[in-house]
């Protein structure tokens, strides 16, 4: 048997790659020392909040090769997911009574969009080549993936830590396959963040700490998603009307001008969360949370902490009729958590008529 033709291979990649609904794919090595050494000092200062995955399996997380034996290459891909049909973000920010959801997630769950289309990737490369060891990664496992689509050439990482590409901003998506197939690499993608530092000052709570230091504990993103318990006092007002997740350091990047909108069907907005008014969601019974947000990341919050969130964003909102009614509604809450966030928001309101009488 001849053996696999593994230049030709690294020349159709891309059109592989995008007659999957990829936007780019690069290959890296699997080397990440310098990556690991950041990665320890965010985890020894306890930046990583609840979030104890990400110190829980060792040295796999920044070895690829201890994680899937056998891998000499990575296949990093992206996938645009900015929702050209929605409501515009800041106009939705600046809506009080709006239930603002990061635009990442109001369409289908990325992990099975990327997971399949990878998967189906990875079959293309087979059918090529002929059998080979691989095992495919959406933000499922330990991988280091920013940091591989970085040396990959896929982007560089901002100042604010997500990843930013030249020709498509940072709205995107990216997911792995592990292989043990010699590809060529690519190379790594160079910074271009310069002196811009718009994404520091922007964050609602301060969470960027630093030029590329982000302390997950601030972030909204981790307050309103994987934090299972109570959202820390000192910090619910800073969340505004943000219920899940938050793009404001996103918004204010001047390299998002060259965002495209999402290409994939399964990206357009569902069920009105590009613009939804707080009490009508806070009445949502959980069959209603669990139909509306079926097939959708925002699912994997639970009931539980959506009306968590929305509590406190109905405290931040203006205490109109809907919305007072829609607390009373629910400050007997079966769930301690939903109760004790409630209380809260009515005590803002009344804080802020007592100021303004």
């Amino acid at each position: 048997m001849n053996p696999p033709d593994l230049a030709a291979l690294k020349e159709s990649l891309t059109a592989l790659a995008a007659a999957r609904g990829f936007d780019a794919l690069g290959v890296s090595e699997v080397a990440l020392a310098g990556d690991a050494a950041h990665l320890e000092r965010w985890l020894r200062n306890g930046r990583h909040g609840e979030m104890g995955y990400m110190a829980r399996h060792g040295t796999r997380r920044t070895r690829p090769e201890e994680l899937v034996p056998g891998t000499v290459r990575v296949l990093s891909a992206r996938m645009n997911y900015w929702p050209g049909d929605a409501h515009d973000a800041t106009l939705a920010l600046g809506d009080a009574d709006t239930g603002y959801v990061s635009r990442y997630a109001l369409g289908r769950d990325y992990h099975k969009v990327l997971r399949g289309a990878l998967a189906g990737l990875a079959e293309d490369i087979e059918r090529r080549v002929g059998p080979m060891g691989y095992r495919v990664f959406v933000d499922s496992g330990p991988v280091l993936e920013k940091a591989l689509a970085r040396n990959a050439g896929l982007g560089w990482i901002g100042k604010h830590t997500n990843l930013i590409a030249r020709d498509a901003g940072s709205y995107f998506f990216i997911g792995e396959i592990l292989t043990d197939l010699p590809l060529a690499t690519d190379a790594p993608a160079s910074a271009h963040c310069g002196s811009c530092a718009a994404c520091i000052p922007v964050c609602p709570t301060g969470a960027i700490t630093a030029p590329y230091q982000l302390d997950a504990r601030r972030c909204i993103s981790y307050l309103t998603i994987e934090l299972h318990g109570a959202i820390p006092v000192e910090l619910r007002r800073m969340l505004g009307n943000r219920i899940y997740g938050c793009d404001d350091c996103q918004l204010v990047c001047p390299w998002n001008k060259f965002a495209r909108a999402a290409a994939h069907p399964d990206f357009k907005t569902r069920h009105g969360l590009d613009a939804g008014r707080l009490a009508e969601l806070f009445a949502w019974t959980e069959q209603e949370f669990l139909a509306r947000t079926e097939g959708s990341a925002i699912r994997r919050i639970g009931y539980e902490r959506w009306l968590r969130n929305i509590a406190v964003a109905l405290g931040n909102a203006p205490a109109t009729f809907a919305n007072a009614t829609a607390l009373e509604a629910r400050k007997d809450d079966p769930s301690e958590l939903v109760r004790e966030h409630v209380a809260w928001a009515q005590a803002e309101h009344a804080r802020r008529a007592a100021g303004a009488s």
